[in-house]
């Protein structure tokens, strides 16, 4: 996440926010925080509206999943510490969707696998079942090419 949105959330200033980071700049490593370089901003600047009318003099910082977190440790309101909990558990939502897909996507591939196989070395090319597994092969198939869309994932403020 960006430096303007997490200010947001935490309610301060983008500047109060950079400056408690800096003064604890040991605690952000380089996979915890870094600045957007030139081009990164301004392709951000030309592809989404609300950048365009960003007019501050430096690149923003960018955040992961632990610089999000170090910054609970150098923003000490309750705020603060209220959306850390929100955004954390938001993190881990997303990390069990990936997992659970990664896994439906690997049962799929390997059931696409043996019904592949198992039509290859059919010797009744045309038996009554060979019309059903190839119907599900096909299924298959299309999953794998083109995944069914799931609801947005994202930080909602309720």
């Amino acid at each position: 996440m960006l430096d303007r949105e997490l200010a947001a959330l935490y309610g301060v200033a983008v500047k109060v926010l950079n400056q408690a980071v800096k003064r604890n700049i040991k605690r952000f490593p380089s996979e915890f925080m870094f600045r957007l370089t030139d081009e990164e901003w301004a392709g951000l600047r030309s592809q989404i509206v609300t950048f365009s009318e960003d007019t501050r003099k430096y690149r923003p910082y960018a955040f992961s999943e632990h610089g999000i977190l170090m910054l609970s440790s150098v923003l000490n309101s309750d705020k603060a510490i209220d959306v850390n909990i929100r955004i954390m558990k938001i993190f881990v939502h997303m990390r069990h969707y990936a997992l659970s897909q990664n896994a439906a996507n690997g049962q799929i591939a390997e059931l696409r696998k043996l019904l592949m196989l198992h039509m290859e070395n059919s010797d009744h090319k045309f038996s009554e079942h060979d019309d059903a597994i190839r119907q599900i092969a096909n299924a298959l198939n299309s999953l794998m090419e083109h995944p069914p869309k799931t609801g947005a994932i994202g930080f909602r403020a309720d």
